[in-house]
């Protein structure tokens, strides 16, 4: 994919990656902020969880009726913003304090698509957004995503256990040392593994 700045990158992600073409970009555009220059890191995933694609799934999806934020403790709620279609939404995920208050509750505002494959895999993707409905609010810092997801892929013979693959960059924004931000995602990526894994067998078994 061409390397584009600003808004211009995340349309041509949405185009390239969503595979959404059959939606007008300009349509979906004008929830994109232009990201700044960023220095943080991409971070990437990859763990076995004991579940179906489907009950994994049900575990992280940014969708209506996710069971994300009563599981993991970097979400403190989740709400959708805009349903644009039965896949493409606008999304607002909230985060408590962390790094032993060192970083503040934050939120973010997301357009997220989800994808199924014929595979079986199911994928949410998501950006950046901005949403007349949804301005900053008190009490929280709002951070920016840069194009981030999740794959839950099928292992094939093993029809109860799910390859998941994570990625995100993202950036928390404020005022936080480095070092700060650079020891939490890799912890939180960890802890959100185990959490995972302890949440499909508490809500499906």
């Amino acid at each position: 994919m061409e390397n584009l700045p600003g808004s211009q990158w995340s349309v041509g992600f949405l185009e390239a990656i969503y595979g959404v073409s059959r939606e007008p970009v300009s349509a979906l555009s004008k929830f994109i902020r232009s990201a700044t220059p960023f220095w943080m890191s991409l971070y990437r995933g990859e763990g076995i969880v004991n579940g179906t694609p489907e009950k994994v799934w049900g575990c992280v999806k940014p969708l209506a009726g996710t069971l994300r934020d009563q599981w993991d403790e970097n979400v403190s709620s989740f709400e959708i913003v805009e349903s644009i279609t039965d896949t493409l939404c606008v999304s607002r995920t909230a985060t408590p304090s962390a790094a032993m208050k060192l970083i503040s509750p934050r939120d973010f505002v997301d357009l997220v698509l989800v994808k199924k494959y014929e595979d079986g895999t199911l994928s949410s993707n998501a950006v950046n957004a901005e949403h007349p409905s949804c301005p900053p609010r008190p009490g929280y810092v709002r951070g920016f995503n840069h194009p981030c997801g999740c794959f839950c892929e099928p292992l094939p013979g093993e029809p109860d256990r799910t390859h998941l693959v994570t990625f995100f960059q993202t950036d928390l924004s404020g005022y936080l040392p480095r070092s700060v931000v650079d020891s939490f995602f890799p912890r939180s990526m960890a802890g959100f593994y185990a959490n995972l894994e302890k949440a499909v067998k508490k809500f499906y078994s």
